[in-house]
């Protein structure tokens, strides 16, 4: 990884139309992922970042946003290349989950465990099972073999 203070990070999409400065609320310790249908289908690493922490330096006309059932998640994301690079959360609309990937010098398979969180039962839908947080884990774990 890059040298940096360990909560702030800049970062991009794929293309680098985008580019972002974040200050991360509990840095690289804060990555989860999520289990609803939209981030099952997406399949990113996120970190937290407060709701004003996030400074997108270039490219705001190129980010697109999507929202599905309630619409209080905000998933943003690269019109040019595709690239998730954050989102508002729903469980939180103080904070943003950005996409790991994205971040300068941070791959997602840095991380040897990952837990995923229970997005299927979401809090805010009022289930009585829901909001159990940790659905469960996912795990890197290095063939050996040097790429």
């Amino acid at each position: 990884m890059t040298e940096r203070a360990p909560d702030l990070c800049e970062g991009g999409c794929h293309c680098g139309a985008v580019r972002f400065r974040v200050r991360l609320s509990g840095g690289l310790a804060s990555a989860r992922r999520c289990d609803c249908s939209y981030c099952r289908m997406r399949g990113a690493v996120a970190v937290t970042a407060r709701y004003g922490d996030l400074q997108v330096l270039t490219g705001s006309e190129k980010l697109s946003g999507y929202r599905f059932n309630t619409g209080a998640a905000e998933h943003h994301f690269c019109s040019v290349c595709g690239i998730y690079t954050h989102h508002r959360r729903r469980s939180n609309p103080d904070e943003y989950g950005i996409n790991v990937a994205c971040l300068d010098g941070v791959s997602p398979f840095d991380f040897a465990e990952v837990p995923v969180m229970d997005g299927v039962n979401h809090p805010a839908d009022g289930r009585p099972e829901g909001g159990s947080g940790v659905a469960g884990w996912l795990r890197f774990q290095p063939s050996g073999r040097s790429g």
